[in-house]
């Protein structure tokens, strides 16, 4: 049972984390390279929520939702 848990442990320390530990010895090297690479995913979410609020506005604009006061039968 105790290789189990340190088969867990060795599957997260050395392989799932091992990106993250490779970001942290960047930012020691290269300080704008990690930066970078955030700015970089900062606009992949920038152009996932525009094209989020697009959507949402073309949904809008037709006119399919119910915006009645009383939507719910107890109100």
């Amino acid at each position: 049972m105790k290789d189990f848990f340190y088969a867990i442990q060795d599957l997260f320390v050395n392989v799932l984390f091992s990106p993250l530990d490779a970001l942290r010895e960047l930012e020691l090297e290269n300080w704008w390279a990690a930066n970078g690479l955030n700015w970089i995913f900062m606009i992949i979410c920038f152009i996932a929520f525009v094209y989020w609020m697009g959507q949402l506005k073309k949904y809008n604009d037709n006119n399919e939702e119910d915006k009645s006061i009383s939507s719910h039968s107890y109100l």
